[in-house]
């Protein structure tokens, strides 16, 4: 079965990482990057080496996405995006395809224990199922 695993983030996370912390929030340093990519760069030569990594990315800071709507021609309208009401956004996900849900909450408990500064808020990692093939056809 496949899950997807997502990993939240907010801007202010990718400034402290750029040396920008809000206020009364830690800078990250290169040490703490570092270990930060040695962690999540493990946990995919693990995956890749048991057969279970599909696909795994980090995606770039929330402010370079863009928001697409359509018009009522479907002509695209894009805006500069994305989420400033938003509490959390996607930061980076892996997808594997692994036994069961039991076993990609480990990966995803292991991904929750990836090093980062004391006082960095930290987030839940999602743990969600891919539909198979063919689900949803009876919509």
């Amino acid at each position: 079965m496949k899950y997807l695993i997502m990993l939240l983030a907010k801007q202010s996370d990718y400034d402290a990482m750029s040396g920008s912390p809000a206020p009364g929030e830690p800078a990250w340093t290169e040490k703490d990057l570092q270990a930060m990519y040695g962690h999540m760069g493990a946990i995919n030569d693990n995956l890749a080496e048991s057969g279970e990594l599909v696909d795994a990315q980090g995606l770039t800071e929330p402010s370079q996405a863009k928001l697409v709507t359509a018009a009522k021609d479907g002509t695209p309208i894009v805006s500069d995006g994305p989420y400033g009401e938003a509490k959390e956004v996607l930061a980076g996900y892996w997808v594997v395809d692994c036994e069961n849900i039991e076993r990609a909450t480990q990966i995803a408990a292991r991904a929750c224990a990836c090093p980062h500064p004391e006082g960095v808020r930290t987030y839940p990692v999602v743990v969600q199922p891919i539909g198979e093939e063919g689900c949803g056809d009876e919509m």
